[in-house]
């Protein structure tokens, strides 16, 4: 069985109820909802939430809530892996084993299918326990700054003050859309960050986290600016 979990807890502080709040006349999370089923990848998408209200709403847009996210997977202290095995061993129980597993973040409005199913099939071709959503970052990490505590700049690594952009090796950092894995890999609580994981690279103009009120503003913009380009569903 391949399964989509969705993580969805209802206790987010700097954006208040921000899973179910609306983002061009839907709840955010029915972007994740909708583009999980359309991809035909899953025999189940469910979300996992401690919270009753974005279970109500989950149903609406066709997810499954079997259970209810216990509350030591619900503090502002708990990472994604352990909530993606909680719900892995809950269908383990039930007689119904996973052998794929996507975790699909509920704040990914940007989020295609096309991409969902092209992950799947790199994870399979790669044998790669792990495939998930990475861009590149727009400057180079290796001429970074920082402001030291007397207000004053310093390089990270300053050996790169010379050195020129293009011969400084691309780095990316993870897109925060989604997650496929080994059902496996997800219960062994194995690394994402590691060899045993590929990537599937997005256009850094496709990616945008929503995790603060100044996010959420700039996704606003994104959004609105790829439906005109035509680039959205």
């Amino acid at each position: 069985m391949r399964l989509c979990v969705i993580p969805a807890r209802g206790g987010s502080k700097r954006i208040p109820r921000k899973n179910i709040k609306f983002f061009f006349g839907q709840s955010m999370i029915g972007y994740s909802i909708k583009a999980a089923i359309a991809s035909e990848c899953f025999d189940k998408v469910i979300v996992s939430t401690d919270d009753q209200e974005i279970a109500e709403v989950a149903k609406s847009f066709g997810a499954e809530v079997p259970f209810m996210r216990p509350d030591e997977l619900a503090n502002d202290y708990t990472t994604t892996i352990p909530v993606i095995k909680h719900a892995i061993e809950w269908f383990d129980d039930q007689g119904q084993s996973p052998s794929e597993v996507c975790c699909l973040y509920a704040t990914a409005p940007f989020i295609q299918e096309d991409s969902i199913r092209r992950a799947y099939k790199k994870m399979k071709q790669e044998r790669a326990d792990y495939c998930f959503t990475v861009t590149s970052f727009a400057f180079p990490i290796q001429r970074a700054i920082k402001i030291t505590v007397e207000n004053r700049i310093e390089m990270f690594y300053p050996e790169h003050f010379e050195t020129r952009s293009q011969d400084l090796e691309e780095s990316y950092h993870d897109a925060g859309q989604f997650y496929w894995g080994k059902a496996e890999a997800f219960k062994q609580q194995k690394p994402l960050f590691s060899k045993g994981s590929t990537p599937y690279i997005l256009s850094r103009h496709l990616v945008q986290d929503v995790d603060t009120p100044e996010d959420w503003k700039r996704a606003e913009l994104m959004y609105q600016v790829l439906m005109k380009s035509g680039e959205l569903d």
